[in-house]
């Protein structure tokens, strides 16, 4: 089976590769072509356009940045859905509002080609280990005829409702993952006095009931932050929490439900994004907050 892949950033790029380490065939379109090349150099062709791409490709898998860039690469000109797409199979696993995967699904649909919605937990590691978790929203028919694949990438498959429902759970559960880099900061703040070395800290913390389970894999990374290391390439940065929060926070909007945390957390990471973190690994965030962040600018 030759598989498409549209969005090769950092998750889209991990999962081609854990595709390609399966033995799949892979046909890979980017905006920014520069992405493309890793998965190239390890032998998938590089289509032209999005429609080029699901003209050739079986089923396809779509991990984009947010509800635009989804518009432009199915939409836009040479997209996909100027293609003839009738048989085909298509994974939007991108993290967006649950009514973005259902609009265009039934674009899809009204095109003869057919749709789950399968956003994933885990970060590029998990994505390369083929241990992601999938939150599928979608027809029986079409997720047991996505689960070769989703089987491939995921050590779990969770079929949660009709298409939306992964989109709707995947916000669901990235919000207390998130909104912990900040509360993590302020208690660290509470120990800085103790002078602990970080790496017992978070070793500490991680066999607590507070401790989430992402802290007994980031953990050790965020210790070497602390200790004044170098964080290395990150692997969801901060400017993407912010995307996803914002993303929830519209959300809720939608269904008359407020989210204050959510809020109070955002403007702090907004802070921190524009004091140069953007980019930054998540797990940098508690380490700013310990050398300053908490302080309100003048």
């Amino acid at each position: 089976m030759r598989i498409g892949i549209i969005g090769t950033g950092r998750m889209g790029a991990a999962i081609g590769q854990r595709l390609q380490d399966c033995g799949f065939e892979l046909t890979v379109w980017n905006r920014s072509r520069e992405k493309t090349l890793a998965l190239q150099e390890r032998g998938a062709r590089l289509a032209t356009c999005p429609g080029a791409l699901a003209k050739e490709c079986e089923l396809i898998l779509s991990i984009l940045t947010d509800a635009a860039a989804i518009d432009n690469a199915y939409g836009g000109k040479d997209g996909v859905l100027s293609a003839n797409i009738e048989g085909k199979l298509f994974v939007e696993m991108s993290t967006v509002r649950p009514g973005t995967a259902t609009a265009l699904n039934e674009k899809i649909v009204a095109k003869g080609g057919a749709m789950i919605d399968c956003p994933v937990g885990g970060t590029v590691g998990p994505a390369r280990e083929g241990k992601l978790l999938g939150l599928v929203g979608g027809r029986d028919s079409d997720v047991l005829r996505a689960r070769p694949v989703l089987e491939q990438l995921c050590r779990r498959i969770e079929h949660v409702g009709p298409v939306g429902a992964g989109a709707s759970l995947k916000l669901a559960i990235n919000l207390p993952l998130l909104v912990f880099w900040q509360s993590f900061g302020e208690a660290l703040s509470l120990a800085a006095p103790l002078n602990l070395d970080p790496a017992r800290l978070m070793d500490i913390f991680a066999d607590t009931s507070g401790g989430p389970n992402m802290l007994k894999s980031r953990g050790p990374a965020l210790a070497k932050i602390l200790a004044g290391a170098e964080p290395g390439a990150p692997t969801f940065n901060v400017d993407s929490i912010r995307k996803d929060m914002r993303t929830m926070q519209e959300e809720a909007q939608a269904l008359g439900r407020e989210l204050p945390v959510t809020s109070a957390a955002l403007a702090v990471f907004d802070r921190a994004a524009k004091e140069g973190m953007g980019d930054a690994d998540g797990i940098s965030l508690p380490a700013w907050w310990l050398q300053g962040g908490f302080k309100h600018p003048e």
